[in-house]
């Protein structure tokens, strides 16, 4: 039975990290750029891991496109933005890695693919050419990273943030750390 509560526990930490991001994304928006998406994809990653950070990036883009009527440019910035940042954080184990992953993967990854998507999803071209939005979706990441940079400073020197990433990483056992040397 533990299994299924460590799992809807993760599931909570999720739903609390998406609606941290839907509410906090539309109220520090600059036009064309959404910098709260990028703080919330690398402490995402940084706290849950590449694979449920990616689902909250999915889950905030498909809310903010339904909710508030935002453009298709949520899901192509903020998936592969947090997509990169947990491989970079995973295999560097440092935020600089997640940072990293988080500014190719939507400042030139997303923001090329969001021209397809918008020539698509408005019908027209007329205007519109390949980098319109590689120095938003830039500036959103690089100033979205730094941002999550220091607000990550401070939470891993508080105690529960510490204690749920190793409990995402698979570290916690029945409520209680469990040290690596006990393991070997």
């Amino acid at each position: 039975m533990p299994q299924a509560n460590t799992k809807l526990q993760k599931l909570i930490i999720l739903s609390l990290m998406i609606a941290l991001d839907v509410v906090l994304s539309p109220l520090f928006r600059i036009e064309g750029m959404a910098p709260m998406s990028s703080v919330m994809n690398v402490i995402g990653v940084a706290l849950m891991g590449p694979i449920y950070g990616t689902a909250m990036a999915l889950i905030c883009g498909i809310l903010r496109m339904l909710l508030l009527g935002v453009p298709p440019l949520a899901l192509t910035g903020a998936v592969f933005g947090a997509f990169l940042a947990g491989i970079g954080y995973k295999y560097t184990k440092s935020i600089y890695g997640a940072m990293v992953g988080e500014i190719i993967g939507t400042g030139l990854i997303g923001s090329l693919l969001s021209y397809p998507i918008m020539v698509w999803f408005t019908g027209s071209a007329q205007g519109m050419y390949w980098f319109i939005y590689t120095p938003r979706f830039f500036g959103g990441a690089i100033s979205g990273s730094l941002i999550g940079f220091l607000v990550y400073q401070k939470l891993k020197t508080v105690p529960k943030f510490i204690q749920l990433q190793a409990y995402f990483k698979g570290e916690m056992l029945h409520g209680t750390l469990i040290s690596k040397e006990k393991n070997r």
